[in-house]
């Protein structure tokens, strides 16, 4: 009986252990997770599509499993509280990677616990890399000694990314911590207005060193993240916001009505014409012979200006992406395996082979309206078992294929 009794005694005080055990892992999680966890499954607007051809725990588990690897490959340790996103072999980045990283963090906490630290180590990271133009911006690029390389300046993409990742964290966790993310976010806004707006003609700047010559009266496509400019005037009170908003809004439309009016197509650069409209840029004004072009850049546009309509409703870009998906449908034969990583704006292909840096983007194009149910479907399917591929074209997927799954939300 004494044996018993002490046999019993030990099962009870091995059950207790792992009910504490239990416990604190409970409240750790508690702890951890933020006002705003993944998955959210955000309403978007009225008579928007999401894929119906999988149910919702299926997306968000894909979408999890995604975020697994896209750290594993990408999200490194870069010394003590710092972490950074390798974007090539080289051990390098870019702001623009980091703000990736920093808008994945933030949207995945729920589905991960380390979240937030994460999080806070690309801030970290940021804030000891800043531009020389103002300290509040990020210098756009590092080596993997985490030195400044290729000039001390910043890139409006990145940076646009980051202040609305800081929006998301205060959003997501509050600023009474450690962080006071709404600050941070609220002077990275203002640096943004200040020296990477251009506020003669309230367009996006190339970066903070774009002030002078044919170059600060260009801009970016893939840099019209119309919500996080909407964002940024409810945060700053800031109207001017607004301006940018709308002469956003009003390049994209020039461009589909005089450049694209048959695919509703942009290009990767924008330039002002001595007549004063904004154009496709020349050839090599930039970055390459296609800097007019469909390209490495203009392909993130999809999923850029779709959001906002997703979020907001914003019907300005509706017809120029309703076009689009017609366009891309019916050149591709409803098949997102023809997809081509690059188009003229006419819609001639430039290149034979396919990249879901361009294909993914499609999807959120496509959920506007229901008459893209099937190819959204499938678009969804190539990116749902498309596998690890290289940094960039992981990182547009991923947060693609968040908006896709109804998983993005506004700040």
């Amino acid at each position: 009986m004494k044996n018993k009794k002490f046999y019993i005694s030990n099962n009870l005080l091995s059950a207790l252990r792992l009910l504490v055990v239990a416990l604190l892992f409970s409240m750790a999680c508690t702890v951890t997770a933020g006002n705003r966890p993944f998955p959210q499954h955000t309403t978007y607007t009225v008579g928007s599509i999401k894929p119906n051809n999988v149910t919702q725990a299926a997306m968000d588990n894909t979408v999890k499993s995604m975020w697994s690897a896209w750290k594993t490959n990408y999200l490194m340790p870069a010394g003590a509280g710092k972490y950074y996103v390798q974007y090539n072999p080289a051990g390098e980045t870019v702001s623009e990677a980091h703000g990736y990283g920093m808008l994945l963090t933030v949207l995945m906490d729920g589905a991960d616990v380390n979240a937030k630290t994460y999080f806070d180590g690309l801030y970290n990271y940021y804030k000891a890399h800043p531009s020389a133009f103002n300290p509040y911006l990020m210098s756009w690029k590092q080596n993997s000694l985490f030195q400044d390389v290729e000039g001390n300046d910043a890139a409006t993409d990145g940076d646009m990314d980051i202040a609305y990742a800081l929006l998301l964290a205060d959003k997501q966790w509050g600023s009474t911590g450690t962080i006071n993310y709404l600050t941070a976010a609220k002077n990275h806004i203002n640096a943004i207005m200040l020296n990477e707006v251009n506020q003669s003609n309230w367009t996006l700047r190339l970066g903070d060193w774009a002030t002078v010559g044919s170059y600060s009266k260009a801009t970016r496509s893939s840099d019209f993240m119309l919500n996080h400019l909407k964002r940024f005037q409810v945060a700053t009170g800031d109207l001017k916001w607004k301006n940018v908003t709308d002469k956003t809004y009003s390049i994209i439309n020039t461009i589909y009505n005089n450049n694209s009016l048959s695919t509703g197509l942009m290009p990767d650069f924008v330039v002002l014409s001595t007549a004063g409209v904004y154009k496709p840029a020349g050839s090599n004004f930039f970055e390459s012979a296609n800097d007019g072009k469909y390209y490495w850049n203009a392909c993130r546009t999809p999923w850029r200006i779709a959001t906002d309509y997703l979020l907001t409703g914003d019907t300005r870009a509706l017809p120029q992406l309703q076009k689009m998906n017609s366009w891309i449908k019916t050149k591709t034969l409803n098949n997102p395996a023809n997809v081509k990583a690059g188009y003229g704006l006419g819609g001639a292909a430039l290149v034979t082979y396919a990249d879901n840096a361009f294909t993914i983007p499609f999807g959120v194009s496509a959920m506007v309206d229901s008459t893209n149910q099937t190819w959204l479907n499938a678009i969804w399917a190539r990116g749902a078992t498309s596998g690890t591929e290289i940094y960039y074209t992981d990182s547009i997927k991923i947060l693609s294929m968040i908006v896709m799954s109804d998983n993005w939300w506004a700040p």
